[in-house]
């Protein structure tokens, strides 16, 4: 058998975060944001991903908004159109605008997928609106 006969390998599929940025955020990120909240019991969030004013300071960003039973609002920012780059939430109850934003997964070295679900669903289960908290 010669070395050119070998079966050639198969390719891998690209990683989740190799997706570009506009796909990466509305088809996988949303959804799985939203079956994550959802498995806490509560009815699903309304999430928007769209480009505007960072909540607070006001500067350009790419967000995903949230919307949370009981007129609870979030914000995940991201400064740029890159999953890697700086990011940002800012939460708010209801009635009230955001005062604060936070930085969020700044230590970092890789983004993925379920790091970035965990750890948004981890700070929204923090303010104690997740759930039968």
């Amino acid at each position: 058998m010669s070395e050119s006969a070998q079966p050639a390998a198969k390719a891998k599929p690209p990683a989740p975060e190799d997706q570009p940025f506009s796909t990466f955020v509305p088809e996988l990120l949303l959804p799985a944001l939203a079956k994550e909240i959802q498995g806490y019991g509560g009815p699903a969030p309304e999430l928007a991903f769209e480009q505007g004013p960072m909540p607070v300071v006001g500067a350009d960003c790419w967000m995903v908004k949230g919307k949370l039973p009981g007129e609870r609002r979030f914000w995940l920012c991201f400064t740029t159109a890159d999953i890697n780059s700086p990011k940002t939430v800012a939460v708010a109850e209801a009635g009230s605008e955001p005062s604060l934003l936070e930085s969020f997964l700044i230590d970092e070295k890789k983004m993925s997928l379920a790091l970035l679900v965990s750890r948004l669903v981890q700070r929204l289960n923090g303010q104690k609106w997740l759930g039968p908290n």
